[in-house]
């Protein structure tokens, strides 16, 4: 029942077009418009070139979408049309629902995180070793975890209406305050301040010290992990809830048909009548 559940998340996500679009194409497309205009430039000792610090950023970019958009306004649909009550009558206990969401949301990250890799390879040259390709594709992928438990955290607290706008500024607004629009190091002080505790700027940050030669920083990790633990336990929270309010309201309903039978018998009983 596990597998199955999981490939037919997968499956229902990758076949959306939407998705294809906006979390796949378009940071391919991103990367080579920033790219053309800001990549040429020299560099400093030390520093990345900028058609690599661009190109992790827009990989990040990418992958943050992905799972937000195959999570956040579709678990709202879902739950409007009645399919997560069919998923709760499943044999699934909620860790292996949630996960199972988590992991398909993963897998439709990875599409997106290697497609703009491949962009920048193939059209920018830009040259890594195996090593570092492959780091930065799994450094950016697992660092996508928390905002796949923030899509879901989304989606199971609000309705299908204000899933997708609210996903979508929360997306753009991390994105821009994390430095994946604007490099970090020409933000402000205070920007910057903010972006130091925000997971777009540590998930990039992890592929940008790969590109760099440099083993990734363990606060970069901490800070991931930090984020995933909390926003994970907001999206539990989230899931349960409708749960829980329908057990309250089946309790109540039955106290409350249980009152009225108890009324109906006592005004009917005969002693009652002969009171009368």
């Amino acid at each position: 029942m596990t597998t199955y559940f999981l490939r037919l998340e997968i499956v229902r996500m990758l076949r959306d077009p939407k998705y294809l679009a906006l979390a796949v194409g378009a940071p391919s497309g991103f990367y080579l418009l920033f790219a053309g205009l800001f990549g040429g430039g020299s560099t400093r000792p030390g520093q990345l070139p900028g058609a690599v610090e661009i190109m992790v950023a827009m990989a990040a970019y990418g992958a943050i979408w992905a799972v937000l958009s195959t999570t956040g306004s579709r678990i709202a649909e879902e739950r409007q049309i009645g399919w997560l009550e069919q998923v709760r009558a499943m044999p699934l206990s909620p860790m292996v629902a949630l996960g199972s969401k988590v992991v398909a949301a993963l897998a439709t990250a990875l599409p997106a995180i290697v497609l703009v890799c491949v962009t920048a390879a193939v059209v920018k040259g830009v040259q890594l070793s195996a090593a570092q390709w492959i780091g930065i594709v799994v450094a950016i992928w697992l660092g996508s975890v928390p905002f796949a438990a923030l899509g879901i955290a989304i989606g199971f607290c609000v309705g299908s209406d204000a899933a997708y706008p609210l996903s979508y500024g929360l997306y753009m607004a991390l994105s821009a305050l994390g430095g994946l629009w604007v490099p970090p190091a020409i933000l402000p002080a205070t920007m910057k301040n903010v972006a130091d505790w925000l997971p777009t700027y540590h998930q990039a940050k992890l592929g940008w010290d790969i590109a760099g030669g440099a083993i990734p920083n363990l606060v970069s990790v901490l800070n991931l992990i930090a984020w995933t633990v909390v926003l994970s336990l907001l999206a539990f929270a989230a899931y349960r809830r409708p749960r829980l309010l329908g057990g309250k309201r089946s309790t109540a309903r039955i106290s409350a048909a249980t009152a009225a039978r108890e009324s109906a018998t006592l005004a009917s009983s005969p002693t009652d009548r002969l009171h009368l």
